[in-house]
């Protein structure tokens, strides 16, 4: 894995489980953080034709999500600091494998590997919240979550979950786990 890659982290798990929130509060500490594609897709349809939106055409929308982590990724600077990315590549090659059957080998191909620990949010249905950009219920989210989980253990990261806490004592666990 190239140094560079050991030090973009992801923070994944199921919708509406406090992960922007947690991404918010390390971005206030000095971090780096990368937002979430499927938001800004979802933002920038909203304000324009509205075709690609996960509710609408979930393949497109993942193919958009797909080809933005991929700019982000590559748009990402090394200065041998933490980068968290919110969601990101993984999670949009996880919906498009859902939407089109696309394999996460075809469209993960060529892109370096992530750091190995992965956060992941757990379902938290005191947290979860609708709202314009989150149309799908719970049970959708819990559904996406696990299928987020299966696809991280098929390609061998270490999965972390998230105590279900404070932002300020979530943020500290994901800086203490990476040491």
């Amino acid at each position: 894995m190239s140094p560079v890659a050991r030090r973009h982290v992801i923070v994944s798990g199921c919708s509406g489980g406090g992960k922007s929130t947690l991404l918010a509060a390390l971005d206030r500490a000095g971090y780096r953080v990368v937002t979430e594609p499927g938001r800004r897709i979802v933002e920038a349809e909203m304000q324009g034709t509205g075709a690609a939106l996960p509710w609408i055409d979930l393949e497109a929308f993942a193919r958009r999500a797909v080809e933005m982590a991929l700019r982000d990724r590559a748009g990402v600077q090394d200065d041998g600091s933490w980068v968290f990315f919110d969601r990101g590549l993984i999670d949009a090659s996880v919906a498009l494998e859902h939407a089109a059957g696309i394999s996460l080998s075809d469209s993960l191909a060529g892109a370096a590997p992530f750091h190995r620990t992965v956060f992941m949010a757990p379902p938290w249905p005191e947290l979860y919240r609708n709202d314009a950009a989150r149309q799908h219920g719970f049970d959708a989210a819990v559904d996406e979550y696990h299928r987020l989980c299966a696809a991280y253990d098929r390609l061998n990261y270490r999965l972390v979950h998230l105590p279900k806490t404070s932002v300020r004592e979530r943020a500290a666990f994901v800086l203490d786990t990476l040491g």
